[in-house]
């Protein structure tokens, strides 16, 4: 039959239910339960059908099911009070944020990330990265943030993942329709649809702003399809990580140079940048060009201005995470831009080159380069990325590297189950989810009855197990399996078994089937019939990641051997919803990277808040959050040389930990049938992390350590005119300029000998002759560095202490001293060493200038 035309038939919202569309355009329905059962009681069949989508949902829905909840009194009433949630919470003025900051109601953040996990509805994510920084906007939101977020609209969103019936993933990708998506066009303060340009080699590209609401925060996303650009063009921003070298730098350089342009178009006067990860670095590039541009601002002052301002998160240890382009490729697309910044090559180069790496531009240098304030994702990711990127700051210590931290958190109502939820509502105090950063708020779980927390957790681990029969139906059913097959399916699983969940991106370092390492024992520990257990896997390997690809398969054929049929399942096509179904739904998560490569990994803290307790490698945020009672760590603190001696002493804690200590605990039952030592667990799993790794707290860290303190520098720089920024430029300048100059002669007078013995608590006086050159004592600070000797007779756990100039030598050199006070008995080492001071800097070894004794 010829279709010969098309007709969209919408149904009319009746007046009395108008402020379902609102809600529907705003994403804060996504964390409020009671907003989304609104919609799924008009019609729940077609709610499930559509994708939960309530844009989509209002488009599609039966007008005569619409119209039958006006007769319904309990439906109206939930719905005038979701409606009075809902505007109180758009229109509140008094915020955690105003009533800490009221003097910097005038300040914005504005957040550029290269993906956003907000909802399954906008599918413009991959994994951890952009669900934290959707959560992050959503924490922001609640706070009372003034914030802004930058992204790219993926029209093809991130693949759909197929596995097939040989257990190779396929990839899919499939157009978004924008009409029944949560996302409008932008536009400027005349009513008209915004559009911004960026130059790339040979051609100006267009694209097109859209906005998503998040509560009270705005995402604004470009997009260049749109008939203004090449059908080459159009497709650029389609894909999120598609493509090759040449889309991924076109795409940063929208993100980074296009997002500033966005700000510059809808008026947003930004006063704080925060890049999150290395994809947006160009953004510091885009800010110095304006000032040097439109304020006639030298290069390195702007430069001094724009890190005032910027901060950058780096979230990943793996190399794969850190983008670099070859120079040649920098030299096309930046050969017109670095003269506008005022520079020349060499200049331009050097911002993004790492020391020992001179073939590519690294965007994580970049943006450590650009930014004055910067930040792993957890205590130990800190650390690592100062060993990583020591070298951009030679001579400095590593542990003085100016990389802080602040550990990633998760946003508490999108990942809490409404039952949870329920159990909270009635035992916690009524203002929880105002306070839920606040660690006496979850002391009171203890009063959550053992029988009613374990019936919870047991009705959502049956709901799990219902909703992953069914996708497993359909993943048969696509790959054209037998309907014995298919119908096996509803034998699958046992909601009595211990229940094991992983569930990730499929990349190599998480280590996805090392549970597998030993298969007779895994194979025993599975069909013990007093003890049943079953693993159930989720997740997607980089289209281009043959390593991960093989995993998947490897899994996939494990699950289909005898012993393992049905006790292992491998589900397809892992996103937002999968997701929430089994950190709400599983007994036991469990997370076993290559230590020390996952920054911070907070599917373990999704679980957290559902009672679900976390097995994992003491990595990322574990590390911090594992006390010994909330959970079990997998093997230790060890570093190791040897990924297969690692991997050999990781898989053997687990099935030792597994034999031991979780299996016994689990099945361990009273005669109601509660496992009381199990049910403690999930309690401490509760009280001891909901509040500590909720982005509410983490959002509150970056705020009161990083925020403030831009904002601060900013009201400063405007308030002179930016001297306060030229003043230190130029400082920083005539610093480096007559740093050779400096040394440090230790006076053997006074020490008298280097080996010097003295009794526990004595005093020890030291004296160090500095010579400063050109530079004044106010520039500097002299310190003394002590501490244990290590091997290599280098000094370990070192103390250090600023030391007084005690005078001026005649021949211009300068005496400094210092008492020191050793308790402990042992062998010590000291030096010293002269930094950079100024009252005004960020960090002293931003500078990357330090001085140690030469003898």
């Amino acid at each position: 039959m010829y279709l010969f035309g098309k007709i969209t038939v919408t149904a009319v919202i009746p007046d009395e239910l108008s402020k379902l569309k609102d809600i529907a355009y705003n994403l804060w329905w996504s964390w409020n339960s009671e907003a989304i059962d609104l919609y799924r009681e008009i019609d729940l069949a077609l709610w499930e059908k559509l994708g939960k989508n309530p844009v989509r949902f209002l488009k599609e829905v039966s007008q005569k099911k619409l119209e039958a909840k006006l007769s319904d009194p309990e439906y109206m009433q939930r719905y005038r009070n979701v409606v009075k949630d809902y505007e109180a919470y758009m229109g509140e003025t008094d915020t955690w944020f105003s009533r800490n900051f009221p003097d910097k109601k005038d300040h914005m953040v504005a957040y550029f990330s290269a993906e956003y996990g907000l909802n399954e509805v906008l599918p413009i994510y991959s994994g951890g990265l952009g669900v934290l920084s959707g959560d992050h906007c959503k924490s922001a939101s609640d706070l009372g943030i003034p914030f802004t977020a930058i992204g790219l609209f993926y029209k093809e969103g991130y693949f759909s993942q197929h596995i097939n019936s040989e257990g190779w993933q396929e990839t899919i990708f499939t157009p978004l329709n924008t009409s029944n998506l949560p996302i409008k066009p932008a536009l400027n303060h005349k009513g008209e649809e915004i559009f911004i340009s960026v130059e790339l080699p040979g051609r100006v590209v267009y694209a097109k702003v859209w906005v998503v609401k998040i509560g009270r925060v705005n995402l604004y996303l470009m997009d260049t399809d749109i008939d203004q650009n090449s059908p080459h063009d159009r497709g650029l921003t389609a894909r999120l990580y598609g493509g090759n070298q040449e889309t991924r730098i076109q795409q940063e350089i929208f993100l980074g140079i296009g997002g500033a342009r966005v700000l510059d178009a809808l008026g947003i006067n930004a006063t704080v940048y925060h890049m999150n990860e290395g994809h947006s670095a160009f953004l510091g590039l885009e800010l110095i060009r304006k000032l040097v541009q439109n304020n006639n601002i030298p290069f390195n002052h702007a430069k001094e201005v724009v890190s005032s301002s910027v901060i950058f998160t780096t979230h990943t240890p793996v190399p794969a995470g850190n983008d670099v382009f070859p120079l040649e490729m920098i030299d096309r697309y930046f050969g017109n831009y670095w003269p506008s910044l005022g520079i020349n090559r060499h200049e331009f180069l050097d911002l993004g080159l790492k020391i020992g790496e001179h073939h590519n531009f690294n965007m994580t240098v970049l943006a450590l380069t650009l930014s004055g304030q910067k930040n792993g994702v957890s205590e130990l990711h800190g650390a690592v990325s100062r060993n990583i990127f020591k070298n951009v700051w030679p001579g400095i210590p590593e542990d003085e590297v100016p990389i802080g931290h602040i550990t990633n958190g998760i946003h508490t109502l999108t990942w809490l189950s409404p039952s949870i939820k329920y159990l909270y509502d009635k035992y916690l105090d009524n203002d929880w989810k105002e306070r839920l950063y606040e660690e006496k708020v979850w002391d009171k779980v203890d009063d959550i009855p053992d029988e009613e927390l374990w019936k919870t957790h047991c009705v959502l681990k049956t709901k799990m197990i219902g909703y992953i029969r069914e996708k497993l139906k359909e993943q048969r059913a696509a790959n054209g399996e037998s309907i014995e097959r298919i119908k096996e399916v509803d034998t699958l699983l046992d909601s009595n078994a211990l229940t094991i969940g992983f569930a990730r991106r499929f990349a190599t370092y998480k280590r996805a089937n090392l549970i597998f390492r030993d298969l007779a024992r895994i194979q025993r520990l599975l069909n013990d019939p007093e003890r049943p257990m079953q693993i159930i896997f989720a997740g997607k390997a980089h289209p281009a990641d043959g390593p991960a690809h093989e995993i998947i398969k490897h899994i996939n054929d494990i699950a289909k051997q005898e012993g393992f049929n049905g006790k292992v399942i491998l589900v397809e096509n892992y996103n937002m919803t999968l997701a929430r179904n089994m950190v709400q739904g599983v007994d036991i998560w469990l997370n076993n990277p290559r230590r020390p490569l996952e920054a911070s990994g907070t599917s373990g803290q999704k679980v957290c808040i559902n009672g679900i307790i976390n097995f994992s490698v003491l990595d990322g945020w574990w590390c911090e959050g594992y006390n010994g009672k909330n959970g079990w760590a997998i093997g230790d603190d060890t570093f190791y040389d040897n990924e297969y001696h690692q991997d050999n002493a990781d898989s053997e804690s687990i099935y030792n930990t597994l034999e031991k200590q979780i299996l016994p605990i689990f099945f361990d039952r009273n005669e109601k049938g509660i496992p009381e030592k199990w049910v403690s667990i999930m309690k401490e799993s509760i009280k001891s992390n909901t509040c500590r790794y909720s982005t509410h707290r983490m959002v509150q860290d970056y705020t009161n350590k990083y925020y403030i303190t831009s904002m601060d520098r900013y009201d400063k720089l405007k308030a002179s005119n930016y001297q306060f920024a030229i003043n230190l430029s130029e400082w920083k300048r005539k610093v480096a300029h007559l740093w050779p100059q400096v040394q440090i002669i230790a006076d053997k007078t006074a020490n008298q000998l280097k080996e010097r013995n003295f009794i526990s608590g004595e005093t020890i006086p030291i004296y160090a002759t500095v010579i400063l050159g050109g530079l004044e004592p106010s520039d500097v600070k002299v310190q003394a560095y002590y501490g244990t000797i290590g091997n290599n007779n280098a000094i370990e756990n070192p103390e250090i202490i600023d030391m007084n100039m005690t005078e001026k030598n005649s021949d211009g050199t300068y005496l400094y001293s210092a008492n020191i006070t050793l308790y402990e008995g042992g062998e010590y080492g000291y030096t010293f060493r002269v930094i950079p001071n100024n009252p005004d800097i960020i960090n002293p070894f931003n500078l990357g200038l330090i001085r140690w004794i030469v003898q």
